[in-house]
């Protein structure tokens, strides 16, 4: 059931409403995919000045201006909006981040994990969580290029976020995913956060909050520290020049890790 403000003279949309539309719209423009975008009133906010859910769609800026322009005619977008481009892949547009430079950042709650490839002489890999041989998080530098690789697993080991040499995709069927600015949030429910990560091109990355999860591990992030399966206690470390930080369970790369934690409880599903 759509959700109307009458005669309303706030712009802006509802936060359940925005999630209403992101999740109809597969999290991306409805007709090119692209996960970054802005809420479009079809009907035209000043002609109606209300927020119905089924009156807006997800366009991204490109096709925004076109159609403020006047080039992108109203019966294309409302045509997309009843098959959004997403939704016919099951993923979204890939989007491309823009790292590069020789030194990287990983902050990950209060712990910081820095790489300098100038320091650490023929470092190719930067891998500040791994578990089980997984690496959760890592920067590949390569040809003079700086590469960021991340996934996100839900707790069933299905991947719903990956990250691939700086390119990013995203399940176009989760409960919700928001990304703002530089931000993307999962929801698996409301109110409930499974993972919130700050992108900071060229050469950052902060895991704020939420949980990383692989193989029966879960990896429980907030400001203050990380822990692993609420045993084992990580917070305040800064370390450098280490091609690995947290290594977790098998070891297969045969390279320490320098904070290592191999024996590790699994949780069941």
């Amino acid at each position: 059931m759509n959700k109307l403000v009458q005669n309303c003279t706030n712009r802006n949309i509802p936060e359940p409403m925005q999630r209403e539309i992101r999740r109809r719209c597969g999290f991306g423009c409805v007709i090119c995919g692209l996960p970054l975008y802005e809420y479009e009133h079809m009907l035209g906010w000043a002609n109606v000045k209300r927020h119905v859910a089924s009156e807006i769609t997800l366009l991204c800026n490109f096709h925004h201006r076109e159609r403020s322009g006047g080039l992108l005619p109203i019966e294309n977008v409302m045509a997309a909006d009843k098959a959004p481009f997403n939704l016919k892949s099951g993923v979204t547009k890939p989007y491309n981040f823009h790292f590069s430079g020789t030194e990287a950042s990983v902050e990950i709650g209060s712990n910081t994990f820095i790489i300098n490839t100038q320091i650490k002489n023929k470092t190719s890999q930067f891998i500040p969580l791994m578990i089980d041989g997984y690496s959760l998080i890592e920067f590949r530098f390569e040809d003079g290029q700086m590469l960021l690789n991340l996934i996100i697993f839900d707790e069933f080991n299905i991947p719903i976020l990956q990250i691939k040499d700086n390119i990013l995709m995203y399940s176009a069927y989760l409960w919700d995913i928001e990304f703002v600015a530089k931000k993307i949030t999962i929801r698996t429910k409301s109110r409930v956060i499974l993972i919130e990560i700050e992108f900071c091109p060229p050469d950052k990355i902060k895991i704020l909050r939420g949980k990383m999860l692989c193989n029966g591990v879960e990896v429980a992030i907030n400001k203050n520290d990380v822990s692993i399966n609420k045993d084992l206690i990580i917070q305040g470390n800064t370390v450098r020049c280490s091609p690995v930080g947290i290594l977790i369970g098998l070891n297969a790369i045969n390279s320490p890790g320098t904070i290592s934690y191999p024996y590790v409880s699994r949780y069941i599903r």
